[in-house]
């Protein structure tokens, strides 16, 4: 088996290893997430967020759907990575993060190409049936509700296009025989879904708290 075992000082390496490390507005987003306490582990990491910019201006992606906004930074993320005109449309509850959201978008001139969308998300994805196909979408929101919104979302992506879920090695509690709660019981069960279903092709990353990334047949 060939893979690395991450220890702190490597974890820290590879954190100033990427662009986006010495983004003053990036990290500026993290320290006031950061002050909110623990519920700011909700955010994701620096990394992933390089990666979502990447992937997202490789696959020219102009249509985005994020599930589960939060303070914004992935959002941030995946909206640096757009096509020209592109747009990203986020679902999410929480009026108070997603104010602070806002800001960082404005300082960052991305306002405009991010549609935010308050209220729950499987009805946000409903009014979103008729519109043009997304390219990619990024879900990290109600981990119990991650297979509902898997198949709502899949209908909305193109062809091609990529579904990326987050937290799916549950800071390793994916492991557990008997998993008492049922976050854990429905990441595990989504992870094995996905492997079998011959809609998508997809690999489970592990980046930070791990990824499952998807591309739809």
């Amino acid at each position: 088996m060939k893979y690395l075992q991450l220890t702190d000082p490597l974890i820290l390496y590879l954190n100033r290893c990427h662009h986006q490390a010495k983004d003053p507005l990036l990290a500026a987003l993290r320290r006031e997430t950061a002050a909110l306490g623990d519920v700011a582990r909700m955010q994701i990491s620096a990394e992933q967020g390089a990666f979502l910019t990447i992937l997202t201006a490789a696959l020219g992606a102009k249509r985005v759907l994020e599930i589960g906004t939060f303070t914004g930074y992935s959002a941030l993320c995946l909206a640096r990575g757009l096509a020209p005109q592109g747009t990203l449309v986020c679902l999410d509850q929480d009026e108070t993060w997603t104010n602070m959201a806002r800001r960082f978008w404005e300082q960052a001139g991305l306002a405009s190409h991010i549609d935010l969308r308050l209220g729950p998300a499987l009805a946000s994805l409903t009014a979103l049936a008729k519109n043009p196909p997304f390219d990619l979408a990024f879900i990290d929101a109600d981990k119990t509700q991650y297979d509902t919104y898997y198949e709502r979302v899949l209908p909305l992506v193109r062809t091609g296009g990529l579904i990326l879920f987050d937290n799916m090695l549950w800071s390793g509690r994916i492991l557990e025989d008997k998993p008492q709660d049922e976050a854990t019981r429905a990441l595990d069960a989504l992870n094995h879904k996905l492997t079998a279903d011959d809609r998508v092709d997809n690999v489970l990353l592990p980046l930070a708290d791990g990824i499952q990334l998807c591309r739809k047949r």
